[in-house]
């Protein structure tokens, strides 16, 4: 069966460089989605492979971030602290997480390598307050380095200090999630900061969601979400939640945006009226472009 992985990197803005991302990180895999954000500046690349192309290719776009990404000038709304900044290896079958697991910790290895330190977070955490990665991010790049070089935050893998343009890279193993923004009508930054606040789980909200609130380019908030169990919570509950929240400042869900892939079950009950921008089922659902993963669920 293979693996999904779904490098992070932090490149949106330009297109010579993303196109030289997605030419090494699909060096013999299955490139099934690239998704990228000018005001994240963030590019976001789905691939599909067995397990040892999967780690080859993944090690090829580590390698290619390093040379093309400068952490030290990078500017976007998404929080990093490196140029290949999330590296999750994601098993769709129960029974292969065994074997992501080994293929993440084989990746992290291989970028420790090249001389950036990796940490581990979800699966792969050393100890439980080094589960999010939030925790890492916390203050960005430049507060990363100081808490390396002052003892305080050792690396699982590579070298002990951020490397100068590359930063550090997160890696786990973890099942299917849904990364899933929502657009508000009304209100500002600080309305979309207090429903991802409320909405979020570590805030008493939903179950395995991870939110923080940002303003675009064109003046619209946005809540961006992480759905850690888009099966359990789908994407339709989420958009009521931030509607009910939304609410009281008289603002309201406009549109919705996908990142990368989801299970076709997240979309269960999705509602019609807050659309999901640029959306094909065909190319978004994982079990319509990988059939095989409906075929292991239903086992």
């Amino acid at each position: 069966m293979a693996l999904l992985a779904v490098p992070n990197v932090s490149e949106g803005r330009d297109a010579d460089r993303i196109l030289a991302l997605e030419t090494a990180f699909s060096a013999d895999t299955k490139l099934l989605d690239r998704h990228t954000d000018a005001d994240h500046n963030r590019s976001v690349f789905s691939l599909s492979a067995e397990a040892g192309p999967l780690r080859a290719a993944l090690l090829s776009g580590a390698e290619a971030a390093l040379q093309l990404i400068d952490i030290s000038r990078h500017e976007g709304l998404h929080p990093c602290i490196g140029a290949l900044d999330v590296c999750p290896v994601v098993w769709l079958d129960p029974g292969d997480r065994d074997l992501a697991v080994a293929a993440a910790i084989a990746t992290a290895q291989g970028i420790g390598e090249l001389g950036i330190p990796v940490f581990g977070y979800g699966e792969l955490a050393a100890a439980p307050e080094r589960v999010e990665r939030a925790f890492f991010r916390r203050g960005g790049p430049d507060e990363l380095r100081r808490r390396m070089q002052g003892g305080g935050l050792a690396p699982d893998w590579g070298p002990p200090a951020p490397h100068p343009s590359a930063g550090a890279t997160l890696v786990t193993a973890r099942p299917p999630l849904a990364a899933f923004n929502v657009v508000l009508e009304g209100g500002n930054e600080a309305l979309a900061r207090r429903i991802a606040a409320q909405l979020r789980e570590s805030g008493g909200g939903l179950p395995g969601v991870r939110a923080i609130g940002l303003l675009l380019s064109g003046g619209r908030p946005q809540v961006s979400t992480n759905v850690h169990d888009p099966l359990a919570v789908p994407l339709g509950a989420v958009v009521e939640r931030v509607g009910e929240l939304a609410a009281p400042a008289g603002a309201r869900p406009l549109e919705a945006e996908l990142v990368g892939l989801v299970p076709e079950a997240a979309l269960r009950g999705y509602p019609e009226e807050v659309p999901i921008r640029d959306f094909d089922p065909d190319q978004r659902v994982i079990e319509r472009l990988l059939p095989a993963s409906r075929r292991a669920r239903d086992r």
